[in-house]
């Protein structure tokens, strides 16, 4: 998987694309997440210090007030846009973006689709997040539904869930479309020729399945994709497969159910080590082998998932996202706007053959 390191030489290799001159501007919802903004102030103010251009949008005296414990702040790349107010967690997504015009989020996409910066960042509230890039953005043509494209570190490698939650319902045609996105980002991002391409299923066999995975595979099949055929979750920690699709539901499951057993293995192997004081002796030598471990399996390492299928690179954060994952979302925002990424979506919407 791309470490923070392989990322930044991702960045440093892409050509700047026709459009964009000179470095891509962040803009990042300073309101979004459960933290407040003095995680996302910290995480841009180290982006900004490694050269990202990063624009804060939200309360302005609050946001320059955190700025403010960074003394070299006014010397970096960094920019303040007032919004006067705040989408929360628990707001009703659709109707909170339309009665809150002037929340963070909304002022972002607003500044985006302005021209004011190449892509927006925000670890608020998701379904807002998305609803605000749906009012203000829309949808690339021919794109039925948008999707999150949300990446899964494996022992080598990664694998892209696409829907990791945007669409809890879905028909065969939507797959269709997340199956060449996503194989697209996969292909953009992370310079994979020929991305494989499984479709996530309770069986390997084409006649496993409920009646969405049985519509979809036969197409799949017969797709100009590198269909690899359906994936069981075991396969899908194996790394059979680079891009990985299914309905939001059944996405946001995986993920979450992937994030917690991550978690449940480290906590199981802190709890063993100190159990014994030769373990902690054992555990001291083994300390690098973990911290690097650990590295792999976290998700502040990549920071935010793509929204794909908007006019617009838009990345999704995490909720509980801390400094360090609100610089790697930055630092991710910056690369697919490098990668020319939001054309080469166009063409695989285009690709997909299948109509709005």
């Amino acid at each position: 998987m791309p470490t923070v390191a392989m990322v930044r030489n991702r960045v440093a290799g892409l050509s700047a694309s026709p459009e964009l001159q000179g470095t891509p501007r962040i803009i990042v919802d300073a309101f979004g997440g459960d933290h407040g903004p003095g995680p996302v102030v910290e995480g841009c103010v180290a982006a900004a210090r490694e050269g990202h251009t990063v624009i804060l949008v939200g309360h302005e005296d609050v946001v320059r007030a955190e700025l403010s414990k960074y003394p070299d702040a006014t010397s970096l790349p960094i920019e303040v846009i007032d919004a006067t107010e705040v989408i929360g967690m628990d707001d009703h997504a659709a109707q909170a973006v339309r009665a809150k015009r002037g929340a963070s989020m909304n002022v972002a996409m607003r500044a985006l689709k302005d021209g004011r910066g190449d892509a927006v960042f925000s670890a608020g509230n998701s379904g807002a997040v998305m609803a605000s890039a749906l009012f203000t953005l829309g949808r690339l043509d021919g794109v039925r539904r948008p999707a999150i494209a949300a990446v899964v570190p494996l022992l080598t490698g990664r694998v892209v869930i696409v829907d990791a939650g945007a669409n809890a319902d879905c028909d065969a045609d939507n797959l269709i479309q997340f199956a060449y996105m996503g194989s697209m980002y996969v292909e953009r991002m992370f310079g994979v020729a020929r991305p494989r391409v499984g479709l996530i299923s309770n069986g390997e066999e084409p006649s496993k399945g409920n009646a969405l995975v049985l519509a979809t595979h036969p197409r799949l099949a017969e797709s100009t994709l590198n269909f690899v055929g359906n994936i069981e979750g075991r396969e899908l920690a194996a790394g059979h497969c680079d891009v990985a699709v299914c309905d939001g539901f059944t996405g946001n499951v995986v993920l979450k159910l992937a994030e917690g057993v991550s978690k449940l293995c480290f906590d199981l192997v802190r709890t063993a080590i100190r159990s014994r004081f030769h373990y902690k002796l054992a555990g001291a030598v083994l300390r690098p082998g973990l911290v690097k471990a650990g590295k792999v399996l976290d998700y502040a390492e990549y920071g935010g998932a793509p929204l794909v299928g908007v006019q617009g690179n838009v990345f999704i954060g995490h909720g509980s996202s801390k400094a360090r994952a609100i610089s790697s979302g930055v630092r991710t925002a910056s690369v697919a706007v490098r990668a020319n990424l939001i054309p080469s979506m166009q063409s695989a919407v285009v690709a997909s053959g299948v109509a709005r």
